[in-house]
C-alpha cells in the first residue's frame, strides 16, 4: 500500500510555492542573462529551504529530498556530465576543434551553412542513438568552438545543436519518451514512430530552413582568432566521437562509451603527439595544486551536477505531496475529441513543467491518457504521438531544464576561439524546432488531422 501524500501548510499552494519560487528566479536570472548554470543554486536552495519550512512532517520531506538525489538515474547523469566534460577537453586539447575550423574553412561551410550543417548532424546522432543528452554533451563542445571561424551566429549555432538533439529525441524509435509514449498507450512503437513523421519532418524543415537563412553572424570579430589557429593535425580524434558514438548505437553503456573515449583519446593524442604527458598531470609546487586537462574536464562539469542534485531534490519532494496525482485525475468524463485533447497536451505540458522530466510525466499522464482517448474515439497513436511531442518542447525551450542547461553549459568550450557564453534562455530560445513543433501540436489538436490513426482496440479503458 503505498504512503499517503506528505501534508503541506497551504495545501495545494503550499506544495506549489517551492516551484514558484524556483521559477521566479529562473525568469528572474534568465531576464539578467545569466551566465552559468551555477547562478541557479542559490535559487533552488532558496526553494528547498520554502518547502522544508511548509512541510508538516519536515523529516520525511527532506528524506524524499536525498531520495530523489540518491537515484541510480541521477548519478548516470552526474557521471556522464563528468565524462564528457574530460571527453571534450581531451578533444579540445588535441586540436580536434581546430581541425573541424579548418575542415569547415576548407570546404567554403560558413555562416546559415554551418548552422544548418551543425542541426542535421545533430538531428542524424541523436536518433541514431536515442539520447537527446548525449547529442549535446558530445557534440556541443565540439561544434561550437568550431563555429569561431564561419561566421556563424554563436546563439543560433547552440540552438540548432539543441535543436538536432531534440528532433533525435522526438522521433528515434530507441529514444524513452518514444518507448515510454508507445508503452502507456499499449501500441506499437513501429507504427507510432510512422506516425509521427507527419509531425516531426515539416517542424525539421522549418528549422532547417531558418538556421540556413538566418544563421550567420552579424559581425566576424572571431574569425582573425580562429583562423590563426585553425589547422588540420587533429583530424585523426575524429575516430574519437565516431567511436563513442558507435558504442552507444551497440546498446553499450553510456558510462562505459565515455570511458574508453576518454581513453582511447589519451592514447591516440599521445601516440600521434597531439597530447603531451604533462598536460594529463602536472604538479605545481609552488601553490600546491595539481594541474590536467582530465581535471578541467571534470570541473566542467561540477556546475551542471550541483543543478541536477538540488533540482531532482526538488522534484522528488514535490511528488510525494500527490499534487501530481490529483493533477492527473481530472479528464472523468471527457468524451469530446478536442477537449479530450486539449487535456492531454495541457495535462502532460503541467506534469513535465513541475517535475522537469519527460519520461516521468508521461507515465504519470499516460494511463489518464489512454482512458480519456479510448472514451473520445482518439487513435493509440496520435495519443502515444500528443504525449511525446508534448514533453519534446518545453524542455528543450525553458531555461530550467537540463537540455537548455546542458547546452549553455557546453559553449564554455568556445571562449578560448572567441566564441561568447550562451545563457540557458537564449539557447532555448533559438532552438526553432521545438517552437515549430508547438505550432504544429497546436495546429494538430486545433484540426484533428491524424486524430483516429492507430490499430483498433477494445471500446473501453
Amino acid at each position: 500500500m503505498p504512503d499517503a501524500a506528505l501534508v503541506m501548510r497551504g495545501g495545494l499552494i503550499g506544495a506549489l510555492a517551492p516551484f514558484v519560487v524556483f521559477l521566479s528566479g529562473v525568469g528572474w536570472l534568465a531576464l539578467m542573462g545569466a551566465p552559468d548554470e551555477r547562478g541557479f543554486w542559490p535559487i533552488l536552495l532558496a526553494a528547498i529551504a520554502v518547502g522544508i519550512a511548509l512541510a508538516r512532517d519536515r523529516h520525511r520531506y527532506c528524506e524524499a529530498l536525498l531520495a530523489g538525489m540518491a537515484q541510480p538515474i541521477v548519478m548516470l547523469m552526474i557521471m556522464a556530465w563528468l565524462l564528457a566534460g574530460v571527453l571534450s577537453t581531451l578533444l579540445g586539447a588535441s586540436g580536434f576543434v581546430e581541425a573541424l575550423i579548418w575542415l569547415a574553412r576548407s570546404g567554403g561551410v560558413s555562416g546559415g551553412a554551418y548552422v544548418a550543417a551543425a542541426f542535421v548532424v545533430c538531428c542524424l546522432v541523436a536518433t541514431s542513438t536515442g539520447t537527446s543528452f548525449g547529442t549535446i554533451i558530445i557534440g556541443g563542445p565540439l561544434l561550437y568552438p568550431a563555429g569561431a571561424s564561419t561566421g556563424a551566429d554563436p546563439a543560433m549555432l547552440i540552438g540548432a545543436i539543441l535543436g538536432g538533439a531534440t528532433f533525435g529525441d522526438s522521433i528515434s524509435p530507441i529514444s524513452d519518451t518514444t518507448i515510454a509514449s508507445a508503452g502507456t498507450q499499449n501500441t506499437d512503437i513501429a507504427g507510432t514512430v510512422q506516425a509521427r513523421l507527419k509531425y516531426v519532418l515539416p517542424a525539421a524543415m522549418i528549422a532547417l530552413v531558418v538556421y540556413a537563412v538566418a544563421g550567420g553572424a552579424r559581425s566576424q570579430t572571431g574569425d582573425s582568432i580562429a583562423a590563426a589557429v585553425g589547422r588540420p593535425d587533429g583530424l585523426p580524434m575524429i575516430l574519437i566521437p565516431v567511436m563513442v558514438i558507435g558504442l552507444l548505437l551497440k546498446k553499450r553503456h553510456l558510462v562505459e562509451s565515455l570511458i574508453a573515449g576518454a581513453v582511447a583519446a589519451i592514447v591516440l593524442g599521445l601516440s600521434l603527439g597531439l597530447l603531451q604527458p604533462d598536460q594529463l598531470l602536472r604538479f605545481e609546487t609552488g601553490s600546491f595544486t595539481a594541474r590536467s586537462v582530465v581535471i578541467d574536464g571534470l570541473e566542467r562539469g561540477v556546475g551542471v551536477s550541483v543543478f541536477t542534485l538540488l533540482l531532482v531534490a526538488l522534484v522528488s519532494a514535490f511528488e510525494v505531496t500527490g499534487t501530481l496525482s490529483r493533477l492527473t485525475s481530472t479528464s472523468a468524463g471527457i468524451t469530446n475529441p478536442w477537449r479530450a485533447e486539449t487535456w492531454i497536451v495541457t495535462t502532460v505540458s503541467a506534469a513535465v513543467l513541475l517535475t522537469t522530466h519527460s519520461v516521468v510525466a508521461i507515465l504519470a499522464v499516460g494511463p489518464f491518457a489512454r482512458a480519456t482517448g479510448i472514451r473520445a474515439a482518439i487513435g493509440p497513436y496520435r495519443r502515444a504521438n500528443l504525449l511525446d511531442l508534448t514533453v519534446c518542447t518545453w524542455p528543450f525551450l525553458l531555461p530550467y531544464f537540463l537540455p537548455t542547461i546542458l547546452s549553455s553549459n557546453a559553449t564554455q568550450s568556445g571562449t578560448a576561439l572567441g566564441m561568447p557564453r550562451i545563457s540557458a534562455f537564449d539557447a532555448g530560445t533559438h532552438n526553432f524546432y521545438s517552437w515549430a513543433l508547438v505550432a504544429i501540436v497546436i495546429l494538430a489538436v486545433a484540426t484533428g488531422f491524424g486524430r483516429t490513426e492507430g490499430p483498433p482496440e477494445a471500446n473501453r479503458p
